[in-house]
């Protein structure tokens, strides 16, 4: 702070607080207690952590949703039957070489035929023919599913294989269970060819499933050919007949579109396709949700940052009333001492906001390393992050320097 010469002698010049001698000032009011200076940029430090954390885990959530659903939803056609809706006495309108008609479509993988076998209340599923053998239940359901239903559903076998076209023709006597369904019945291994038994139907188990991609509700069934089911329940009994169809990407609204002639040229009305959502629209929902989720989060804790802060400066003020009065004294003005306190409070709020971006940029990293996922943090968040920091501080600095600056001399140096 410097009093320049008045030109010619006349007066006092008004005193001039230059740059260097302002961030000099802050920078020794800072180290003066450098404890509490980092324990109070560690709140903005967390505020602005969060900041760039949630928004390049949000960033990079929102790229693994929309890689998932690209391979996977976006690739799945439904066709429903409603046959019964436009002629009431059609017992199913998918013909018997369903699969191979919606095969022969342009970007179709696998498709097929499943329903839910209607059985009576008191028919139960064991693996003896007992029917009140350990281990039996009537709620395990019986689903009929040709090979493309199978396929489409993407199965992962712990034992065994899944049945072919071989026993669809043949309507062959066998099983697909899941994993869960032959822990409760006793069935351990596939070495001794066991067999289970729907009403005293018995079925030879030929593959049991972990897990599958599509249609996690076979995992709790018995699943065996649709000429079987047809043959010894009859396709009276079908529940709910629907084709499952595996696209290629791009593929699922124009195989959608399509499925119903390619099936019945004849009575296309009979099926109802559905087909997925557009995956751009999706990503952005999804996308816009998590953003606004996550911005609130990060507000917050850029708020309880700023009131670190803001309380920090304001002790700082009522400590340093002397030095305050004394500066007054020897000319400084109001606005000189109120310009140190912000830039003491900046001067933390961008400290914070440069540690913080850091550590929020390391989270997103460490977290995707664990995840195995791509990392995704955009450029503008990187940059805004310690902007931010520097905004909260000069925010929080603003209350406690328009109060310093209102220090009188006179009653200062009384104290």
């Amino acid at each position: 702070m410097t009093r320049p010469e008045a030109p010619g002698g006349a007066g006092v010049p008004p005193s001039v607080l230059h740059l260097r001698d302002l961030c000099a000032e802050a920078l020794a009011g800072i180290l003066q207690r450098p404890a509490r200076a980092l324990l109070t940029a560690f709140g903005t430090v967390l505020g602005v952590g969060s900041f760039v954390a949630v928004l390049g885990l949000t960033a990079t959530a929102s790229s693994q949703i929309d890689n998932r659903f690209t391979e996977l939803s976006a690739t799945e056609v439904t066709v429903e039957d409603n046959a019964r809706q436009h002629n009431e006495f059609v017992d199913m309108a998918f013909p018997q070489d369903a699969d191979a008609r919606i095969g022969r479509l342009n970007g179709v993988d696998h498709a097929g035929v499943y329903f839910t076998v209607r059985l009576p209340d008191d028919v139960v599923v064991s693996a003896s023919p007992q029917a009140d053998a350990v281990g039996s239940t009537s709620r395990t359901k019986v689903v009929a599913a040709s090979p493309g239903a199978l396929a489409a559903a993407v199965p992962s076998l712990e034992q065994g294989l899944v049945y072919d076209e071989f026993a669809e023709r043949t309507a062959a006597p066998v099983a697909v269970i899941g994993e869960g369904v032959a822990r409760r019945l006793g069935i351990t291994t596939l070495e001794n060819a066991p067999a289970v038994f729907v009403g005293g139907e018995a079925f030879s188990v030929v593959g049991i499933v972990g897990d599958v991609e599509r249609k996690a509700d076979l995992l709790l069934s018995v699943v065996v050919p649709r000429s079987t089911a047809e043959r010894v329940w009859g396709a009276e009994n079908a529940a709910e007949p629907r084709m499952l169809i595996s696209t290629r990407i791009g593929a699922a609204q124009q195989v959608a579109a399509e499925a119903g002639l390619a099936l019945r040229p004849d009575h296309p009305e009979y099926f109802r396709a559905i087909a997925p959502p557009d995956p751009e629209q999706l990503r952005s929902s999804v996308g816009s949700d998590l953003d606004q989720l996550f911005l609130l989060l990060a507000s917050v804790c850029l708020v309880i940052g700023a009131v670190g802060i803001a309380n920090t400066t304001l002790v700082a003020v009522l400590e340093r009333t002397g030095e305050i009065g004394l500066r007054r004294a020897l000319g400084a003005r109001g606005r000189h001492v109120a310009g140190q306190f912000l830039a003491e409070s900046g001067a933390l709020g961008a400290l914070g906001g440069l540690l913080g971006t850091t550590a929020g940029t390391a989270t997103v990293v460490a977290v995707a390393v664990v995840r195995e996922w791509t990392p995704v943090i955009h450029p503008a968040t990187v940059a805004a992050a310690p902007v931010a920091g520097l905004a909260t501080g000069l925010l929080a600095g603003l209350y406690p320097a328009v109060r310093a600056s209102r220090v009188q001399p006179v009653e200062a140096l009384r104290r």
